[in-house]
């Protein structure tokens, strides 16, 4: 038996016989082309064509993985349409008199190799997509392209990559999981992969040998391991794990449509917390009560080096506001700083960033940064139930500040004549010590209010939560955590105002009891923690 590891990126076990995937691309040669203007034409006439094909692959993908997922599709079509990225194919055509199939592949190679030396590349992080739009690009100028699969069985993929294109036409019931020597966790092939919910480890290197094909393999999603050949003892365990985890999927999504309601009567509602567009699908999936915490910054740290507009913010506020329908969606203005750092907004060098400038702090001294964002939440909520938050807040007066900006952005609106709920819910993360001695007079300001248990526990403590060195000292049950939430639902409960708690603590089934003692409202967790969460709470006395 050989037990490889590498990156688990969608969890489950898969058992079968393994499959190397080939692509069967003709090699591309380098040709001297005569007629320049002609080779040009074919290559405007080949990106026309892909371009159309990625339209009716965005159609495909938004009815097998929601209208979220399939904003990968739409993503590689903006860059096809791009006019710098044709402009240099098509310069280098006519400087060097080359075919365009030549051209776009060694563009596409050179453009990611200056990407990989540049800071605020837009490309960065996109390899596996311009690979896969360039391959499109390729296969209809070279007119002859099938991807061979070795099999007609249902078996294991192995590959060296996987692009999203090839990702999203995976069937299920034949692709049985698959393994790649390459790839990231968080590429868009392994967001589809999770949705299609098909068990995959990337990352194996080269010790994911073509001479392994045809062998029985065990994929274990859970640990990131895969076992080729293996033994009798690996064989029957897993088998056994793989029914045993089907058995509890299967009785966890009896809860769908389940209240959250212990069995003395006591209810508490479970959100979901999301990021970006791919969430909002997983939310709906999940049955929870609505979006607890949509974390912006993520929608920031995707675009790279650019900005995103106040239109590209407002489409994706749409998209949940009206996923979500009644339930409450609840958007956290972009807390950058501490570990979430974004190429486009230049924050200086801080030696400490976990409490240098960020989140409510950055909105006081770049009001024009934060503006279209307060637009577009605004816009959203004409559309939804849609409540603002502020995050990292230690006084009155960044509240104040905070609020005054909102004005600011519901006047120009206003001006505009552009629909937003006029009574939009404000409320305030209690991330800080400070917060918590000052939640009584905040609880006079806001309307609700959202405990982020991670960054309040690593203040309290005094210790830097991604330092591995703490870890026998960073004790996520600490008392003095467990006072302050106890303190802080006291004091908003007395103003008869709303809190929920949306840090790793409120997935954490042993203190779901205490949650639930103490009158928490709200416990806003990932989306495949939901049915798990309800499971926990209606078994409680």
């Amino acid at each position: 038996m050989i037990t490889l590891t590498g990156k688990k990126i969608s969890e489950g076990i898969a058992i079968g016989k393994l499959t190397f995937y080939k692509r069967d691309i003709k090699e591309i040669k380098r040709i001297y082309v005569k007629d320049v203007e002609k080779e040009i034409q074919r290559y405007k006439k080949a990106r026309e064509k892909a371009i159309a094909e990625l339209e009716l692959v965005y159609d495909l993908s938004v009815r097998e993985v929601g209208e979220a997922n399939a904003a990968i599709f739409e993503m590689q079509k903006e860059l096809l349409e791009n006019q710098e990225y044709t402009d240099f194919i098509m310069k280098r055509i006519l400087e060097e008199k080359l075919n365009a199939e030549y051209i776009v592949q060694t563009s596409v190679e050179q453009l990611i190799r200056i990407s990989s030396h540049q800071q605020n590349n837009p490309i960065q992080g996109k390899e596996e997509d311009v690979r896969d739009v360039a391959i499109r690009v390729i296969r209809i100028l070279s007119r002859s392209w099938k991807d061979r699969m070795l099999t007609d069985e249902p078996f294991v993929m192995a590959a060296r990559d996987i692009y999203p294109s090839e990702a999203l036409q995976f069937d299920k019931a034949k692709v049985l999981g698959f393994v790649t020597m390459y790839g990231t966790i968080n590429s868009h092939t392994a967001v589809l992969a999770r949705k299609k919910g098909i068990p995959a480890v990337i990352g194996l290197g080269e010790s994911l040998k073509e001479e392994y094909d045809g062998k029985t393999i065990i994929i274990d999603g859970y640990e990131g391991k895969i076992y080729i050949e293996p033994d009798y003892a690996t064989l029957t365990k897993m088998r056994e794990r793989k029914d045993a985890n089907l058995r509890h999927v299967r009785n966890l999504e009896r809860l769908k449509g389940k209240e959250n309601i212990t069995q003395s009567g006591q209810r508490i509602d479970i959100c979901a917390n999301v990021g970006t567009r791919e969430d909002i699908e997983n939310v709906l999936r999940s049955d929870a009560g609505g979006i607890g915490l949509f974390r912006s910054e993520f929608l920031y740290m995707e675009m790279g080096s650019k900005l995103p507009s106040e239109e590209q913010l407002f489409q994706v506020y749409k998209l949940a506001a009206e996923s979500m329908g009644a339930n409450r969606v609840v958007v956290r203005i972009a807390d950058f700083g501490g570990d979430k750092m974004v190429e486009s907004v230049d924050l200086g060098e801080q030696a400490n960033p976990a409490i240098g400038l960020r989140g409510i702090r950055i909105m006081m001294e770049k009001e024009e940064l934060f503006l279209p964002q307060f637009r577009a939440i605004l816009r959203a909520s004409a559309l939804g139930n849609v409540s603002i938050m502020f995050p990292m807040v230690t006084s009155m007066e960044e509240v104040a500040a905070a609020k005054a900006l909102l004005e600011k952005a519901k006047k120009q609106l206003k001006d505009e004549k552009t629909a937003y709920n006029e009574n939009i819910e404000i409320g305030v993360m209690i991330e800080t010590p400070a917060a918590v001695m000052i939640s009584g007079e905040l609880a006079r300001e806001v309307d609700f209010f959202s405990i982020g248990t991670n960054d309040l526990l690593q203040l309290t403590l005094g210790m830097d939560r991604e330092n591995p060195k703490l870890d026998k000292y960073y004790n996520p049950y600490h008392p003095a955590l467990m006072k302050m939430i106890r303190i802080v639902a006291n004091n908003v409960h007395l103003e008869g105002k709303r809190i929920s708690i949306c840090g790793d603590l409120a997935a954490d089934l042993s203190m779901t009891e205490f949650f639930v003692q103490i009158g928490i409202d709200e416990l806003s967790v990932a989306p495949h923690q939901v049915l798990g969460l309800r499971k926990k709470i209606r078994e409680i006395q």
